[in-house]
């Protein structure tokens, strides 16, 4: 728990102390709802988990499917308007900002035939998902990636890169070797480019 308290801390100028992020911060409390959720869905106990999560969502505007799979340090910052739908897969220290939605593409159409397969985003490690941006389909967004804000993105995403635009486009490339954090991977020095 300290080192997902320091990971955000880390990611977020205006976290103060770790008993502020644990009190006020809706992501926390849906990663934490998301982890019971979790267990009653492994457990085959899906009504239980479903009202778990929709318990969450009522608290935290942020609306997390209790089967999708999470990594470590996941931050979701602000949240309201978070959807990660039920076969999406996230790394390790990823950031998502709010009213990003991780979705199918044609959760309507069909449905018998989506059962039980893959249609939802895996995002790799250390990526960064700005506000109102919707990644759309089993796509792949690969580690270190930055989707910017109200991007849409639809098709897989390769690591280091940095995506915006309708529908995305890499704009540039992020880098790895830096350990500072970089929201949409865009520093001080590309300001004067």
């Amino acid at each position: 728990m300290n080192d997902y308290l320091e990971s955000i801390i880390k990611r977020d100028p205006a976290a103060k102390s770790k008993l502020s992020v644990i009190l006020t911060y809706p992501g926390v409390k849906a990663v934490f709802f998301h982890k019971i959720a979790n267990f009653f869905s492994l457990a085959k106990f899906d009504l239980v988990a479903r009202m778990v999560s929709q318990f969450s969502r009522f608290l935290t505007g942020i609306e997390i499917h209790p089967k999708a799979k999470i990594g470590k340090n996941l931050f979701i910052d602000h949240g309201m308007g978070v959807v990660i739908g039920e076969t999406s897969e996230i790394g390790d220290n990823v950031t998502i900002y709010h009213a990003v939605t991780l979705g199918g593409i044609s959760p309507s159409i069909n449905s018998d035939n989506q059962r039980n397969t893959k249609r939802h985003p895996t995002l790799m490690d250390n990526v960064v998902v700005g506000s109102g941006a919707q990644i759309l389909g089993p796509v792949v967004v690969g580690s270190n990636a930055k989707i910017g804000a109200n991007a849409v993105v639809t098709k897989d995403v390769q690591e280091n890169s940095v995506m915006v635009g309708i529908p995305a486009k890499n704009v540039g490339e992020s880098s790895s070797s830096d350990e500072t954090f970089k929201p949409y991977g865009i520093t001080k020095e590309s300001d004067n480019n």
